[in-house]
């Protein structure tokens, strides 16, 4: 009877996030060509890809500069508008920016004395505002959840890690079980 238990436990391990992921993404796709009102299935999808691309094209020059610039003050303007929308403006720049901030993954210490480390990714190696000179911001992202922590790290006890950003996230987010690879070597955050 274990036995059986252990097929079973095996066989949910296998289908259930293989089968999830393939309704999510089924769901997506069919949300998308409803919501496009497209009868080709998957047709949606290649039309928001080729959209969100020409949009990127036409916002690449000045002139899409300006109107981009227009867009923000506009939005600026408007109270409650503007903390969703500089809200999700600064975490995809973040992500997807010509000024990454989520480009270097680290590994750090919350005291010299102890040997526990914690990941995440430096944010800013400036934090004079804050009149913490000798610290980096440091975010620290909470497994299988959309949320973490931003914390002020003294820079001698902040490593840099040879991994991506991708990489790093994928092993936080799934609570160290898959991404992180030990091929990655460690070394030292740059003042």
């Amino acid at each position: 009877m274990s036995r059986i238990l252990g097929y079973f436990a095996r066989g949910c391990l296998v289908l259930v996030p293989t089968l999830l992921t393939l309704y999510i993404l089924y769901a997506l796709v069919t949300k998308l060509d409803e919501l496009l009102g497209v009868s080709i299935p998957g047709l949606g999808v290649v039309l928001t890809l080729a959209l969100t691309t020409a949009v990127g094209l036409l916002f690449s020059n000045v002139v899409g500069r300006k109107v981009s610039s227009l867009i923000d003050r506009l939005f600026a303007r408007l109270p409650l508008v503007k903390l969703l929308y500089t809200s999700i403006r600064d975490l995809l720049n973040a992500f997807l920016g010509e000024e990454r901030r989520f480009g270097r993954a680290v590994s750090f210490r919350l005291s010299a004395d102890s040997e526990t480390r914690l990941f995440g990714f430096l944010t800013r190696d400036d934090l004079g505002m804050f009149a913490l000179t000798d610290h980096v911001a440091v975010y620290v992202p909470q497994a299988y959840n959309i949320g973490g922590q931003v914390l002020a790290v003294p820079r001698a006890l902040v490593q840099q890690l040879e991994a991506s950003p991708t990489e790093l996230l994928t092993f936080m987010v799934s609570g160290g079980a898959s991404g992180f690879r030990d091929r990655h070597r460690q070394k030292s955050v740059p003042d």
